[in-house]
């Protein structure tokens, strides 16, 4: 049995809410893009393929997760810009992680 239940119940919840919005339709392929560096969102629909409504979600709710950074350029044309957080960047060793159990399945 690989569960010993030394985690808490809400520290489960937590988890949960995490692969939740990992498991989400591109949410992986975008985290994993800016975990290379900064990205406009041209290059991001480009990388991952998504729609770009999709990815217009997706972006918004990593924002609002304080996942990612959307930096706004006074420029013409506009220039948006998006990062990860210090926050999300703590998650490269699980997404690490995961890349290397899905290797060795």
């Amino acid at each position: 049995m690989w569960y010993n239940g030394a985690v808490s119940a809400r520290s489960e919840e937590h988890i949960e809410n995490v692969l939740a919005f990992l498991g989400q339709k591109g949410a992986y392929l975008i985290l994993r893009q800016l975990l290379e560096g900064p990205r406009r969102f041209g290059e991001l629909q480009e990388s991952t393929r998504l729609l770009p409504r999709t990815l217009s979600m997706r972006l918004k709710e990593m924002e609002a997760a304080d996942l990612v950074t959307r930096h706004r350029y006074a420029e013409v044309p506009p220039r948006v810009v998006y990062e990860l957080t210090s926050r999300a960047e703590k998650l490269k060793p699980v997404m690490d992680a995961l890349e290397k159990w899905e290797r060795e399945a």
